[in-house]
């Protein structure tokens, strides 16, 4: 039996809670985590439509991209959509989860899922974020080096771009001197003790950090094991806003914008003018993405696809890149597939089921 927190285990890991925006409300919004699942149904959005069909098809967990709860409430009433929705998913234990921007911002996530359906390659995020890696140094006996490294990479440390396993060490002597109650794996009871040891150094996501030093502290031989966390700047590489890659075969851009309506099942797209250039070189984000205009053409990608821009938006392309705006809901709505995949891998014992409500707002005629 799968209880809810194991669900939502498995998502965190994925896309960690640690990766949202500041603004942003991921995570349960409502329902008891260590309820038994019996049923998922996944969505880009939870309506009481969304709410309906879980009841339904006798689901007790809505996974869904955007959150229910974004804003803060002061009353539950009933008196618009999202206040009802709350009021009868707690009155019938349906639990309510959203993963968001995190599940936007990681390598494998929303604007992956565009680039697959784009066939881009050499995909790439477009603006990494810094602030989200750290630096684990530890001081391991010699002959206790590679087991240590194993399990720290095991753990999820040494991941660096396309490269992994990535460590520093150097040798030279550790120092220490056992005392009182101490049960030391080297060393006699009030003798110092020198030691030929390797310091080592590995980087990891901030995310991982319990589950790492949970690592070096089972694998390390000593009782009492010396390690600094330490902050880094630098950039993950795999973490950030929008994507860019390449088309396998340059289009003109009438060829683009009809390969984009039917890659994305669109109808309709919004587009600057066209600059006689092919298009060869894309750059994506689902959802508002208007703040990655500048990134885009810095570098050098032919056209930009997103959502949400706004009349004066337009003029930032300055004939410099094209800028599509496919709609919001259609830029985001194949997140649903992303949900099915995460979960159907690691548990085969309940129903996911793919939402079939349309809860596009926008409608065109």
């Amino acid at each position: 039996m799968t209880k809810i927190k194991e669900i939502i285990a498995l998502l965190e890991k994925v896309a960690p809670l640690s990766y949202q925006e500041s603004y942003d409300n991921a995570g349960l919004q409502t329902g008891n985590s260590e309820e038994t699942v019996t049923g998922i149904v996944v969505t880009l959005d939870c309506t009481e439509a969304v709410l309906e069909e879980a009841l339904t098809n006798n689901c007790n967990l809505i996974i869904a991209h955007h959150p229910v709860i974004f804003k803060p409430l002061k009353k539950l009433t009933g008196q618009n959509s999202v206040e009802r929705i709350i009021i009868k998913a707690l009155q019938t234990n349906l639990a309510i989860y959203a993963c968001h921007t995190n599940l936007d911002s990681i390598l494998t996530g929303v604007n992956n899922k565009i680039c697959e359906k784009l066939g881009l390659q050499n995909r790439k995020i477009l603006t990494p974020k810094s602030g989200l890696l750290r630096k684990l140094v530890t001081f391991v006996p010699i002959e206790n080096t590679e087991a240590v490294l194993q399990a720290l990479h095991l753990a999820g440390a040494g991941n660096i771009g396309d490269y992994k396993n990535c460590s520093f060490q150097v040798s030279g002597t550790g120092s220490f001197q056992p005392t009182g109650n101490a049960n030391p794996a080297i060393g006699e009871i009030n003798k110092q003790e020198f030691v030929k040891e390797n310091r080592i150094e590995v980087i990891f996501p901030a995310p991982v950090e319990g589950t790492l030093l949970k690592a070096l502290r089972d694998s390390h031989p000593y009782e009492e094991v010396a390690y600094d966390v330490i902050p880094l700047t630098n950039v993950n590489q795999e973490v950030g806003a929008g994507m860019i890659g390449e088309l396998p075969a340059a289009l003109s851009e009438k060829d683009f914008i009809q390969y984009l309506k039917q890659s994305m099942n669109l109808t309709v797209v919004k587009h600057t003018g066209f600059r006689s250039k092919n298009i060869k070189k894309v750059a994506v984000c689902g959802g508002a993405g208007s703040f990655l205009i500048k990134e885009a053409i810095r570098q050098q990608a032919d056209v930009f696809v997103t959502a949400d821009l706004k009349y004066h938006e337009y003029f930032d392309a300055e004939n410099k890149i094209i800028l599509v705006d496919i709609g919001h809901y259609e830029s985001e709505v194949f997140t649903k597939e992303l949900f099915y995949d995460i979960i159907t891998k690691s548990f085969t014992n309940f129903a996911v089921l793919l939402s079939k409500v349309n809860t596009n707002p926008v409608r065109y005629s």
